[in-house]
Parts: structure tokens; C-alpha cells; sequence
């Protein structure tokens, strides 16, 4: 086991899109959804509590915006009334020789929402493009 808990600023993601770099992912999470049920012959006075669905949140994914590129708008061109372009999403917490230390899964993602950087004409940034994604599933890929 290490001794020092993994740095966070040295990822990958692979999203089924040309090779480039995000510079925020947000969104690895998910819960699942208690149900209660109480028997009406039970000796309790209360209900028991069972483990019910799960529930993901959704992926953000944020990167530079760069002349020409318009691969999430395109992307999510593809959404039409019950049709849309699902795609596996992998991404990976990497070490110092850039070799996969974590890796997640996400399944059958899709994109909701895209989001054009901010503008200001006093501001020092680059324009930074948002993704986010629903989609189906989680896991940690051992």
C-alpha cells in the first residue's frame, strides 16, 4: 500500500473523440436509494431499510476551446427525438510514468449540455468549452 493518498491533477480521459486533454472532470459519483418497508405484522414499531436503486450523477468533462474544434457540438448533433450516439467513457488517475493507477467506467454516455466558455474583455483566462454527460453506469475497473 502507498503512503501518500494519489495525486489529483494527472488524468486521462478517453471518450471516444480525437486524443485531448481535459482540464476538469467532475461527477465520478453515485448512490443508491434506501427503501423502506415496514410488514403490517412486524413486532417493530418502524420500518427496515433495504438498498433500492442506484442513481449516477452526471459527468462533467471541461477543456480548452481551440480554433476549429467542434467535436461536442457535433457530438451532440447527434441527439435526435429517440436516437442518440452512446459512447463508453474511461477515465484514468494516473502516476508519475503516466501508466493507470484508477480507472473508472462509465457506460453508455451521452451528451446533455454544452456549454461555450465566458467572455470577458478584462480577463487573463483561457476559454475553457464544458461537456456534460448522463449515462447508465460506474465502476471502478480493477
Amino acid at each position: 500500500m502507498e503512503t501518500y493518498p494519489l495525486t489529483k491533477f494527472h488524468f486521462r480521459v478517453e471518450w471516444g473523440g480525437s486524443k485531448i486533454g481535459f482540464t476538469e472532470v467532475t461527477g465520478l459519483d453515485f448512490q443508491v436509494e434506501p427503501i423502506e418497508y415496514r410488514e403490517g405484522s412486524s413486532p417493530e414499531y418502524h420500518k427496515i431499510k433495504m438498498p433500492g436503486m442506484q442513481k449516477f450523477s452526471n459527468i462533467t468533462l471541461k477543456r480548452g476551446t481551440f480554433t476549429g474544434d467542434i467535436e461536442f457540438y457535433s457530438w451532440m448533433k447527434t441527439i435526435s427525438l429517440t436516437k442518440v450516439e452512446r459512447r463508453d467513457i474511461t477515465i484514468s488517475l494516473l502516476n508519475e510514468e503516466h501508466e493507470p493507477v484508477m480507472t473508472w467506467g462509465i457506460k453508455k454516455a451521452f451528451p446533455i449540455k454544452v456549454q461555450a466558455s465566458d467572455f470577458k474583455s478584462d480577463g487573463n483566462e483561457v476559454a475553457v468549452e464544458t461537456l456534460e454527460l448522463a449515462h447508465e453506469g460506474l465502476k471502478i475497473i480493477e
